[in-house]
């Protein structure tokens, strides 16, 4: 392939948290060096990254220099600043790219996106004030969630409606932000598959993790998961529709609904995912590996498992229980050098090898 990037080549990654940390250790096992751009001091990934920039994504000068200074830029979370993406577009190429990133970034864009995909998703109704979700619920129904359009994650900007009578709460919860109002999805639990792309268009997908969260927060992700062999199937086939249609380079997680009716798209993620950390122990090429192997444009790897994984984050007190996990046979730990354990707060995770193959 002759857009693949050498050893020693540098990869530029938006992004210092522990997606960042993690991408940076897996393209140092490729021979890569990473260069962090953050606006915050002393993150994550500057303890394992060659070279990192703290400045804010409003710095045209600083960003000039971080595009000047790296070979491909990618990114670890998708609410990047258009500015800075419009003054980086032109100086170095961008995996995955801006479409998938403007898709995401908005609640609705992104469904409407992938309802024109002949996707089902949740039913919805954009709301802007009292008239529009008033009209929303009318046409969505409660029970429902109202969620900002934007710059949402862990449960954050969100807000349930129980009956019509809990609008006025839910609206004031948005603070003004243009929002969606979400009908609940009857499911019996939710599926995520982590699928790649790289630059020539081949596709990888890795076995679908069955999720389980807590207070809005990934909890635990099992893998195998419930899924029959052919909704199996089905989750990687529309996962690979997906990309294919965003002419996608990168790895990008896609949280699915099993229903009785069949699979229902949540969300999708361009960039790595949390429920996908177990690929860390259970596949020789792990998520990780898989995107920087797509941004860099070589072949992608086997994402074939080798092995049964529970993931389970460590969230805020969890920390405490490192010394007792650290004891346990076939765990392995995965902590991400935060210096302050705050409530809520992504500090490491686990993945325990429950049965091996074979």
């Amino acid at each position: 392939m002759s857009d693949m990037l050498k050893t020693g080549a540098t990869i530029g990654i938006l992004g210092g948290g522990q997606l960042g940390r993690m991408l940076s250790v897996a393209a140092s096992r490729l021979g890569f060096r990473t260069h962090i751009f953050e606006p915050g001091a002393h993150p994550p990934a500057a303890d394992v990254a060659h070279q990192v920039t703290t400045a804010p994504y409003e710095d045209a000068a600083a960003l000039g220099a971080f595009a000047a200074a790296v070979d491909v830029i990618t990114y670890e979370f998708e609410n990047i600043p258009t500015t800075a993406l419009d003054l980086l577009e032109p100086l170095r190429p961008i995996r995955p790219g801006r479409e998938a990133l403007r898709i995401s970034q908005d609640r609705i864009t992104e469904k409407d996106f992938l309802t024109g995909l002949g996707l089902k998703t949740a039913p919805y109704a954009a709301v802007d004030d009292a008239a529009s979700l008033e009209a929303a619920i009318a046409a969505v129904g409660v029970p429902a969630i109202l969620k900002t359009r934007r710059f949402g994650y862990d449960g954050k900007g969100q807000s349930r409606l129980m009956a019509a009578t809990d609008a006025p709460r839910a609206l004031a919860d948005m603070a003004g932000s243009p929002a969606i109002l979400e009908g609940f999805v009857d499911f019996q639990y939710e599926v995520s598959v982590i699928g790649a792309r790289n630059t020539r268009g081949d596709v990888a997908c890795y076995d679908p993790g069955e999720n389980v969260h807590r207070d809005g927060i990934l909890h635990r992700t099992t893998v195998p998961s419930r899924l029959s062999a052919a909704l199996r199937m089905d989750a990687v086939l529309l996962t690979a529709r997906i990309l294919n249609a965003l002419d996608y380079v990168g790895v990008m997680g896609v949280e699915l609904f099993v229903t009785p009716q069949g699979l229902i798209v949540n969300e999708i993620a361009p960039r790595v995912h949390n429920s996908g950390h177990w690929t860390q122990n259970g596949c020789t090429i792990d998520q990780f590996e898989q995107h920087i192997r797509a941004v860099a444009g070589w072949p992608l790897g086997d994402g074939s498992r080798h092995a049964d994984v529970v993931m389970e984050n460590l969230i805020g007190a969890d920390m405490d229980r490192v010394p007792d996990l650290a004891r346990e046979p076939a765990t392995a730990l995965h902590l991400y050098g935060k210096a302050e354990v705050k409530a809520g707060r992504k500090m490491g995770h686990i993945n325990r090898i429950v049965t091996p193959k074979g």
